[in-house]
Parts: structure tokens; C-alpha cells; sequence
């Protein structure tokens, strides 16, 4: 259940940067949000592995690091996280634009792709700095998805409206800044672009397809630890799971 909430109160906090940076017009709107995930990634990596995003909740299950019992409640958790955010954050910054951001014709075609390229890019990110055996016990990434996510919302924030995130999609749309018509497009286009990322990673990765879930792990260390008492937890033996997001 801590993981639950973990990743629901990182969602939270993420959407409700999103919304209120740009609901209060914040010119480094962008920067905030790459920062914001960036510091809740570093807070719950060691809990829920801080995926904050359906789309790395599907990356990471399917490179084999989470159980699949886990898929659904972290979905839901992060989806209400978002919605809770958004409420929040529109009554706190104030009215919704006049027009939310929506897309049609060829600029829809465009935002597809933009949100499929970038989702892509975000999890399989996620993928080689958080879960890969190569980085274990690293400290830089937390700013690599951070640092993906702010990329990706200066690059083509102005074409998909940068969401990256099903559960994004939830709050922005719930804030007013997103047109509701357009949830279908980021539901579709953030989870395959998981997915793929998931499928390249394995593809690159053989060795570590059935990789367990570092929080699991971590637990069933220390199972074992308290059965034979032979070597004491400590910091060698963490191990960080992180993922938005975005």
C-alpha cells in the first residue's frame, strides 16, 4: 500500500506544478516541471520505484520490473493523483483558458507522433538510468528524467501540448487546459510509446529481461536478512526503480 501512495502523492505534486505553472501563466513553466519531477523521482525512487506515469508503469513492467499485480493500482493511483491536482491547482491559480489547447487534421497526425516519440524517449530513459543492472546505486537519475521531460516540453510542447503522461492527460484535461476530445490521442500514443521503449530495452538488453522490481527486492532482502541475520541491510544493497512525467 506505501507504494500505492507513494505514487500518488508523486503524481500530485507533478500535475500540480503542471497546473498551476501554467495555469498562473509562469514563464519558466517548463523548467519547473523538469525540476519538480526530477526532486519527487529522487523522493520515491526507493518506495514505489516513482514512475508517476502510466506509460513507464507499462515500460517497466514489460522489460520484466514489476509485477503485474501492481500494474493496475499503480494506474489508479496515479490517475487520481492527477485529477486531485488538478482540482486543486485550477482553484488556486484560477479560471481555465477561454480555448483549451486541441489539435485536428495533420496538427492532430503531429501530436501523435510528437507525444508517441517523446513518451518513447521519457521511458526508455527511465529503462537505462533507473532499472538497467549497468547503472545500480547511481545518483544522476533523478535529473535524466527530469531533464527528458523539460526537453521534450520545449521541443514539442507547442505541437502535442507536452503531456507525455496518460495520467497528465487526466489532470490537464480536468484543469481545463486540454480538450477533453483529445484524452483517446495521449492515452494511445503515451502507452504504446512505453511499450516500444519496453520492447527496444529488452531488445538491447537481453541480460536483463526478468530483472525483479528493485522495491520488491529490497523488501525480500530483507526478509531473508532477518531470517539468518548474516550480513545487515545497508546502503549496498538498495536498489533504485525510478519513472512522470510528465
Amino acid at each position: 500500500m506505501r507504494r500505492y501512495a507513494t505514487e500518488f502523492v508523486g503524481t500530485f505534486f507533478l500535475v500540480l506544478t503542471i497546473c498551476v505553472a501554467v495555469l498562473a501563466k509562469a514563464q519558466l513553466a517548463p523548467l519547473a516541471i523538469g525540476l519538480a519531477l526530477a526532486a519527487l523521482v529522487y523522493a520515491g525512487g526507493h518506495v514505489s520505484g516513482a514512475h508517476y506515469n502510466p506509460a513507464v508503469t507499462v515500460a517497466v513492467f514489460l522489460r520484466g520490473g514489476l509485477p503485474g499485480r501492481d500494474v493496475a493500482p499503480y494506474m489508479l493511483a496515479q490517475v487520481l493523483g492527477a485529477a486531485s491536482a488538478a482540482a486543486l491547482g485550477r482553484w488556486m491559480a484560477g479560471p481555465a483558458p477561454a480555448t483549451a489547447f486541441s489539435v485536428t487534421g495533420k496538427a492532430m497526425a503531429v501530436a501523435f507522433v510528437a507525444e508517441l516519440l517523446v513518451t518513447f524517449m521519457l521511458a526508455y530513459v527511465v529503462l537505462n538510468v533507473a532499472t538497467s543492472a549497468s547503472h545500480p546505486n547511481n545518483s544522476f537519475y533523478g535529473l535524466a528524467i527530469g531533464g527528458t521531460v523539460l526537453a521534450g516540453a520545449i521541443s514539442v510542447g507547442g505541437l502535442s501540448g507536452g503531456v507525455f503522461n496518460p495520467a497528465v492527460a487526466v489532470g490537464v484535461s480536468t484543469a481545463g487546459l486540454v480538450s477533453w476530445s483529445l484524452l483517446w490521442l495521449y492515452a494511445v500514443a503515451n502507452l504504446a510509446g512505453g511499450a516500444l521503449a519496453a520492447v527496444v530495452f529488452r531488445a538491447l538488453n537481453p541480460a536483463e529481461h526478468e530483472k525483479p522490481d528493485p522495491a520488491t527486492a529490497y523488501e525480500e532482502i530483507q526478509e531473508l536478512d532477518h531470517l539468518n541475520r548474516a550480513n545487515p541491510i545497508g546502503a549496498s544493497t538498495e536498489r533504485r526503480d525510478a519513472g512522470v512525467n510528465a
